[in-house]
């Protein structure tokens, strides 16, 4: 059993602050000519786990991580993170690692204000090649002051990951999600909070929604990150549903409590340092 489809945002929790490095600052000593039109950002990190829409898929052990992202003023970009995510004793488990390619085009609405994102998120696990899929994201975006709220949903259409039996007949899945988040004036602190819906082929027991909220703060080009981060899931839903729609019968008390362990509230702590 599992379940997949993440944004990326990241959402894990691996906060990442990514700083922008004009292209042309690696070219031209001059510190006051302008920026080119291409930007690299990126960001390593380590983490006290890894959890994917609130599923952890490192087994509750700590992860490390890094991104890098290429975009051209135009609007499109390209990036690529990547994640360790072992998990021998979990029923979540994807190979050990996984590495996520995305693509896709950000652009400012007029005179709105309001951002859209668009494109492509790749999933590949080296390690468990028969769990690779795509997904298909956009967004919505809107800063005021401080405050920045998006919203945005990521679809994964019919492909070959949805032929294995998992906990929902559907071979597409749905995934809707909010973010709230602003920095707290004349302070190094910024807050955040996430809330989404998965629903469909990667049901986990389950349809089910997965939050965080946390505070981060920043020193220059570090971020200590620190969340709560958690699911609706339930015993019940495992005891019940879950299981038994996977062909393997009601897990013993054990067993129901690892799969349960994969999604209950945890508490998140990362250190990001960008460049």
């Amino acid at each position: 059993m599992r379940t997949l489809a993440r944004s990326r945002s990241v959402s894990a929790i691996g906060f990442a602050i990514l700083a922008h490095v004009p292209s042309s600052a690696c070219a031209d000593s001059d510190p006051t000519a302008p920026p080119g039109d291409w930007t690299v950002t990126g960001s390593a990190a380590v983490a006290s786990q890894y959890r994917f829409r609130g599923i952890a898929l490192s087994d509750n052990h700590p992860v490390a991580q890094g991104a890098v992202t290429v975009a051209h003023a135009s609007g499109f970009y390209a990036s690529a993170w990547g994640s360790s995510a072992l998990a021998k004793d979990s029923p979540v488990t994807v190979g050990g690692s996984e590495i996520d390619i995305s693509g896709g085009y950000t652009h400012v609405i007029g005179t709105s204000g309001i951002s859209f994102d668009a494109g492509l998120y790749g999933y590949v696990y080296p390690g468990a090649s028969n769990r690779n899929f795509f997904e298909i994201h956009g967004s919505l975006s809107e800063t005021l002051g401080s405050i920045t709220a998006k919203v945005g949903t990521a679809v994964a259409p019919a492909q070959k990951e949805f032929s294995y039996d998992w906990t929902s007949p559907s071979r597409t899945n749905v995934y809707v999600y909010g973010d709230l988040s602003g920095a707290i004036p004349q302070t190094p602190i910024s807050l955040h909070s996430h809330i989404a819906h998965s629903g469909g082929g990667f049901d986990y027991a389950r349809a089910y929604v997965d939050y965080s909220v946390g505070a981060t703060v920043k020193w220059k080009s570090l971020a200590l990150d620190a969340s709560l981060v958690g699911t609706t899931i339930s015993h019940a839903d495992f005891a019940t549903g879950g299981a038994a729609a996977n062909g393997v019968g009601a897990p013993g008390p054990l067993r129901l409590e690892a799969f349960y362990r994969t999604g209950k509230p945890v508490g998140v702590i990362s250190l990001t340092a960008s460049f």
